[in-house]
C-alpha cells in the first residue's frame, strides 16, 4: 500500500492570467490547502491593462480575486510595489544606464516570486509556492529537486527560473509544467472551471512598461543625451538621443543616412556609456565564440570543474552546445559555434539534457573578429 501524497499548505502567486488561475486550479483539486495572493508590484496601477501589454493592474487583480472566488479558495492581495521597484524595475534602469540588456523577468522570479514572497509565505507556515509558469521539478531519490525544462518545449519558460537555488526549488511547485496541452487546451480547462480569465489574452512584453516603448521609459528616467554612431574604425555615421535606447544585435531604428559601402545592413555591435557611444557593423562582426560571466546560481550543486552543456541566451532563443568552467568570481564559456546577438547584461542558462544547470549574467564577450572584445 503507497503512501497518500503529502498534503501541503500552498500559497499560489495568482497574476490575473490564465495559466496562474489553471495553476492554483490544479493545486487544490489535488487536495492541496490552496491560499491566492495577488502581488501588487506597481506603485500607480492603471486601471485597464493596454490590450495584452503589461499586467499588475487594477484590473488584473480583480481578475485573480473571481478566480479564487470560483476555484473556492482564500485571497488576498500584497503589496510588494516599493521591493519591486527596487529590486526589478531600478536594476533594469541601471543596467541599461550601464550599456547592458537586463532580463527583468529573471530579476523579478529571483528577487520577488522567490525570494520576498517565498519567504514571507514560509515565514507564514506555508509549504510551497504555486506559479503558473511552464517548468518541472524532479525530486530525485535522495530528496533533493531538480529544474527540468516543460514537456512541452514550445511553452518552455525554464529559462527565466534558471535563478532559483536549491532551497527555493525545494518549495516551488508548477502544475502546468509537466503536462502535454497546448495553450488552447488550457483556456480550454479554464471555460470548463468557470473562470473569467479563460479568454484573457497574455500579457507580454515587459510589464511594467504597458505601452512597449521601452526607450521612452528610459528616456524619462535617464534623459535624453545625444551621442555619435561610429563604425568599426570610428567614424561618425549618426546620432542618437542616448546609448541605452539600443542593444547589441539592434538592426532597426539605427537612423544612419550614409548605406554601408557592401549595401548590407548594419546592427550595433557595441554600446559605451562612458563616451555615450554607439558602435554598428556588419553582421559578421556580431558573431560571439565564448564569454565570462558573473554572479552564477545554481540549481543544485555547482559544476566541480568544466563540463559540456547546451546554453539558452534569451528567452525563446534556441540551445547551443558550450564548455563551460566555473572560475572564482563567475564562469567562462565557449562556444561550439559562433553564435550573434549576446549582450552584456542577459543571461546565460545551462542545461544538462532538459535539467537546468543554472544561471549567470553576462558580463564579456569576445568575438569571432581577431582581437574583439566586449
Amino acid at each position: 500500500m503507497t503512501d497518500a501524497p503529502r498534503r501541503l499548505r500552498v500559497l499560489a502567486a495568482m497574476s490575473g492570467g490564465v495559466d496562474s488561475a489553471v495553476a492554483a486550479a490544479r493545486a487544490a483539486e489535488a487536495g492541496h490547502d490552496v491560499t491566492g495572493v495577488h502581488l501588487a508590484l506597481s506603485e500607480n496601477p492603471k486601471s485597464f491593462r493596454t490590450g495584452a501589454r503589461g499586467c499588475c493592474t487594477i484590473e488584473d487583480s480583480h481578475d485573480a480575486r473571481r478566480a479564487a472566488d470560483v476555484i473556492g479558495i482564500p485571497f488576498y492581495v500584497w503589496d510588494l510595489a516599493e521591493r519591486f521597484r527596487e529590486d526589478v524595475v531600478d536594476d533594469f534602469v541601471a543596467e541599461y544606464e550601464a550599456g547592458r540588456t537586463p532580463n527583468p523577468c529573471l530579476r523579478c522570479n529571483e528577487k520577488i516570486k522567490f525570494a520576498a514572497l517565498l519567504d514571507k509565505a514560509l515565514a507564514l507556515g506555508f509549504d510551497a509556492v504555486c506559479t503558473g509558469h511552464y517548468a518541472t521539478v524532479v525530486t530525485r531519490e535522495d530528496g533533493t529537486r531538480e529544474l527540468h525544462r516543460a514537456s512541452d518545449m514550445a511553452k518552455d519558460q525554464s529559462y527565466v527560473l534558471g535563478v532559483l537555488d536549491e532551497r527555493q526549488l525545494a518549495h516551488a511547485m508548477f502544475p502546468l509544467g509537466d503536462t502535454l496541452t497546448t495553450k488552447a487546451e488550457i483556456r480550454e480547462e479554464a471555460a470548463r472551471r468557470g473562470l473569467f480569465v479563460a479568454k484573457k489574452p497574455d500579457s507580454h512584453d515587459i510589464c511594467f512598461i504597458a505601452d512597449g516603448d521601452t526607450q521612452g521609459f528610459l528616456a524619462k528616467r535617464l534623459g535624453r543625451a545625444e551621442g555619435d554612431i561610429v563604425d568599426e574604425s570610428g567614424t561618425k555615421l549618426g546620432t542618437h538621443e542616448g546609448a541605452y535606447g539600443y542593444t547589441i544585435g539592434q538592426r532597426k531604428g539605427l537612423r544612419i543616412g550614409t548605406p554601408a559601402a557592401d549595401g548590407k545592413p548594419r546592427y550595433v555591435l557595441d554600446i559605451s556609456p562612458v563616451d555615450n557611444t554607439v558602435t554598428v557593423g556588419p553582421a559578421e562582426a556580431l558573431d560571439v565564440t565564448a564569454l565570462t560571466a558573473i554572479r552564477p546560481r545554481w540549481c543544485g550543486t555547482a559544476p566541480a570543474g568544466p563540463g559540456t552543456y547546451t546554453a539558452q541566451l534569451r528567452a525563446h532563443g534556441d540551445e547551443t552546445e558550450v564548455t563551460a568552467e566555473p572560475t572564482e568570481d563567475g564562469l567562462t564559456v565557449t562556444f561550439t559555434e559562433p553564435v550573434r546577438g549576446v549582450a552584456p547584461g542577459q543571461a546565460i542558462v545551462l542545461y544538462d539534457g532538459t535539467r537546468v544547470v543554472g544561471s549567470a549574467t553576462i558580463a564579456t564577450t569576445r568575438r569571432a573578429t581577431a582581437g574583439s572584445a566586449h
